[in-house]
């Protein structure tokens, strides 16, 4: 099981990622400021680190420009966007990716997965499979019966959501939080919109493992 470090001052922020992290099956380690981050690493197995850019005292540059001089673990920036511009000098100074701010779950572990790959780290999270759909994570394709169907980003991300949680229910409240974000200003309709686009291409088989809990929201459960 892969350990990852998550460095950032703001406590939500970490919160948010360590879930994600968690129900990818990783081992998580956290640090609210560079200098516990450096010790951890000194002191630790960390295979990855999400380090926030911009933190009080050490910023995330200063961070990774320590930690370069004793190790080599990959290193994730996450930025917000308007210093995107900054990160050629993160990239530079020896980190291996950046994710912008706000991102999607599935965006992180895309970018995770894609360094695990290239250091020989393998994870199970590459392949879902749930009755009909095949669902291969690192060519981000989706399948129904062998057949290769095309998705928005949105509904992707729906039907990675529903597969990963096969039996949860999903109030619309939470899909939209978790897919659209916290910023979003449009209502829970963007959501069944979706889903019934999603159901009209999966096909009517594969469909009906999208059940409908009325007056609350989603639930993915392949009943065959």
């Amino acid at each position: 099981m892969p350990t990852i470090l998550v460095v950032d001052d703001e406590r939500e922020m970490r919160k948010l990622v360590e879930l994600h992290l968690h129900q990818a099956g990783h081992h998580v380690l956290h640090a609210d400021n560079g200098e516990v981050a450096i010790e951890i690493v000194q002191t630790s197995q960390v295979d990855l680190i999400l380090l926030d850019v911009m933190m009080p005292g050490m910023s995330g540059f200063e961070v990774c420009k320590e930690i370069r001089i004793f190790s080599s673990v990959p290193i994730i920036f996450l930025t917000a966007l308007d210093a995107k511009t900054d990160l050629v000098k993160g990239l530079k100074l020896g980190g291996d990716d950046y994710v912008i701010k706000p991102f999607t779950a599935i965006e992180l572990m895309a970018r995770i997965n894609a360094i695990f790959r290239r250091a020989g780290i393998y994870t199970k999270t590459d392949q879902y499979k749930a009755g009909i759909i095949e669902h291969d994570l690192i060519g981000r394709q989706i399948s129904v019966n062998h057949a290769k169907i095309q998705l928005t980003l949105k509904e992707y991300e729906l039907l990675y959501i529903f597969m990963k949680h096969e039996g949860k229910v999903f109030s619309r409240e939470q899909l939209l939080e978790r897919i659209w974000g916290l910023d979003y200003e449009g209502g829970t309709r963007t959501v069944d919109t979706h889903i019934k686009t999603l159901r009209l291409k999966l096909g009517e088989q594969a469909a009906k493992y999208i059940e409908t809990v009325w007056g609350i929201g989603y639930r993915f459960e392949v009943l065959e």
